[in-house]
């Protein structure tokens, strides 16, 4: 693949990554928590790298063609960020940095961050329309090796914007409780607000 294709679809990939969203609000409420930043940002990584997987097999294309599946997709991923947004108001993590940490933890917050990335419609239609656009028919690659390629730079650019946002809510949060406390909400409003949206597009259509 050419160089400045690359650069170009990096350019355009960063502007989505420092856009505060879900996994921002993931990623803080991890670091107000203390030691589960790494296995937080891991999960929600590793959803964007299944949904890149899928878009590069082809997959997403029939998925998007397909009215009933992706509405199937948006429900379930509204309703999961919708849960995970209620849990977060009513408990917001208290910043923990001193605690010992059990290993089931470290799982619980992978496993939910996979969850918040890989199930939310929103990453999977971003990669859908912005991958294909940068790859190169005549290139020596097959387009599904350029589509992996530019999803792990785009995961590459979470993967260090994610820890940097969740080590700073840890830093800055960690001697704060009650702002600690408030940021943790407004993270759980930001999922709900977001949930709503998405439930809101799908009502659209059927009206």
């Amino acid at each position: 693949m050419a160089i400045n294709l690359l650069i170009a679809f990096w350019t355009v990939s960063i502007l989505f990554v420092i856009t505060p969203g879900v996994d921002w609000a993931y990623a803080i409420s991890a670091g107000m928590k203390g030691r589960v930043v790494v296995p937080a940002v891991t999960g929600l990584i590793l959803g964007h790298f299944i949904a890149t997987l899928i878009v590069a097999a082809g997959v997403g294309v029939i998925v998007s063609s397909m009215p009933l599946a992706m509405t199937t997709l948006t429900l379930i991923g509204a309703s999961y960020l919708m849960w995970i947004g209620v849990q977060l108001s009513k408990n917001p993590p208290k910043p923990d940095g001193n605690s010992a940490l059990e290993q089931h933890s470290w799982w619980r917050w992978l496993t939910k961050g996979t969850c918040v990335s890989g199930l939310n419609p929103k990453v999977f239609l971003l990669f859908l329309a912005l991958l294909p656009q940068f790859t190169d028919p005549t290139s020596d690659w097959s387009i599904s090796t350029q589509i992996v390629t530019l999803g792990l730079i785009h995961i590459i650019s979470c993967t260090i914007v994610y820890l940097i946002v969740g080590y700073s809510a840890q830093f800055i949060l960690s001697t704060r409780p009650k702002a600690a406390l408030m940021v943790g909400r407004v993270s759980g409003v930001l999922m709900i607000f977001i949930a709503l949206g998405l439930l809101a597009e799908q009502a659209t259509l059927f009206i």
